[in-house]
């Protein structure tokens, strides 16, 4: 049943993610997802490990979409995590990483992704964050 819900979610994101674009003003949108370490192979996390909350800001310039911490301040995405994302409405690719967060500058990076609906991963690099589920996020960038 919970699989059920997550699913449902999900689907509701994408649909969301997909009707959105015609209702949105100017103003900057920013759409959640999260990572989840997985220590001992439990995808929930656990005490000392929680989910990790990143996000994705559209709308800040055109065609480019910002993934930073999904915390006040945007803090909260893992520093130094491999960004790949996929623009599926041109095909458009690449490959990005998140800054490492010094001098008191949340982790963030700028994808020059394009106008179109997007697909991004978050992935930590494996040797510093040990077992993760990447993060993924779809959204569309005007």
């Amino acid at each position: 049943m919970n699989l059920v819900r997550r699913l449902a979610v999900c689907a509701a994101v994408v649909a969301g993610s997909v009707l959105i674009p015609a209702t949105v003003a100017a103003a900057a949108v920013t759409v959640p997802f999260q990572i989840d370490p997985a220590p001992f192979g439990n995808p929930n996390g656990s005490f000392d490990v929680p989910a990790v909350r990143c996000a994705a800001v559209v709308d800040e310039q055109p065609g480019t979409a910002t993934i930073t911490g999904g915390k006040d301040g945007r803090w909260g995405c893992l520093l130094s995590s491999e960004i790949r994302w996929l623009n599926l409405s041109t095909g458009a690719s690449g490959t990005a990483w998140l800054s490492d967060g010094l001098n008191g500058i949340p982790a963030a990076v700028a994808l020059q992704t394009g106008t179109g609906m997007v697909a991004v991963t978050v992935a930590p690099v494996a040797s510093a964050a040990g077992t993760t589920t990447p993060g993924f996020a779809f959204f569309h960038v005007p």
